[in-house]
């Protein structure tokens, strides 16, 4: 195998290209930020692990020769090849691309998805962004897995790998057909609910996941008659009268007239708090930085409209 020599790097060949195309070592040395001494020694070095001399030495100038000329050619094709081979890796990585892969769970599509994409356009219009909507669990695969950029979904305990952005907190309510009379005024004490029929999501879902632990806490296991994979079938069937569930609040203003919806007494009153993950190896991404900043900017919104803030 041929070793070039650790003299000749990329940055000395990109000093020499310099100084040919400025012509003295003052100018180049202006054109690439830097010093006289530091250019000079550059293409002395480059002498060195050529072992050939590349100019000749006229009073203070240094005259091009035909092999300095010959090396800079080579330089020009080497430092293209290696900048689209940066390009293809940068890319293939998601760093470079024009295409942005958010991973969201069904009921942030109500108003945080919306929020979100029309600040990314108003800040990148030409990205392209692809939308993936899925359970909480499966997103965190997917995003693991390089499957998408980042996620809004119930943010899960602090992991190394893991960079969390909280948006808002979001109260998880009792979801009853209209004409239920289990509750006494605009509460429901869930203990009191182990006859119930519900109805829920699976438990890859977070509100799925969520509902079975307070169901735990009220001390009984519910009689689930059917599970479904998404929050807006879900309210379909709770409105259609086959049974109750545990439902955050934002799906309430999809569901407003076709549901009946109470808080939980305090004993089991459970919020979700809702963010932006992504791959702290990603999260200086130009794509991903575009999302967490869009991100802020909905959070300090919703703030303002009165969410509690996180």
């Amino acid at each position: 195998m041929f070793l070039i020599d650790e003299k000749i790097t990329v940055r000395r060949l990109e000093v020499l290209l310099a100084f040919l195309e400025a012509g003295t070592i003052s100018r180049a040395a202006d054109q690439l930020g830097t010093s006289a001494v530091s250019v000079h020694r550059a293409l002395k070095s480059l002498e060195e692990g050529l072992r050939c001399p590349l100019f000749l030495q006229e009073g203070r100038n240094l005259v091009p020769q035909d092999s300095a000329r010959e090396l800079a050619e080579a330089a020009k094709e080497t430092i293209r090849t290696l900048q689209q081979g940066i390009d293809a890796a940068r890319e293939a990585g998601g760093y470079s691309s024009d295409q942005l892969r958010i991973g969201s769970m069904y009921s942030l599509t109500i108003r945080l998805v919306p929020r979100l994409l029309v600040e990314l356009k108003i800040h990148k219009p030409l990205l392209q962004i692809d939308l993936v909507l899925d359970s909480n669990e499966k997103l965190l695969q997917k995003l693991r897995s390089g499957h998408i950029d980042a996620a809004l979904i119930e943010l899960p305990q602090a992991q190394p790998d893991l960079e969390l952005l909280p948006i808002f907190d979001d109260e998880l309510m009792f979801a009853a057909p209209l004409g239920w009379h289990g509750a006494q005024g605009s509460v429901v004490d869930l203990a009191r609910c182990s006859k119930e029929r519900f109805v829920s999501l699976s438990d890859d879902f977070a509100t799925g996941r969520d509902m079975q632990r307070m169901m735990a806490k009220a001390g009984f296991e519910p009689e689930i008659v059917m599970r479904t994979g998404d929050i807006f079938s879900l309210m379909n069937l709770i409105s259609g009268g086959v049974g109750c569930s545990l439902l955050p609040a934002r799906a309430k203003e999809v569901f407003s007239d076709k549901i009946q919806w109470l808080s939980l007494e305090w004993p089991y009153r459970h919020s979700q708090r809702i963010g932006l993950v992504c791959m702290k190896s990603r999260e200086r991404s130009p794509n991903v930085l575009s999302v967490l900043r869009a991100c802020r900017i909905v959070r300090n919104q919703l703030e303002k409209e009165g969410h509690k803030p996180v």
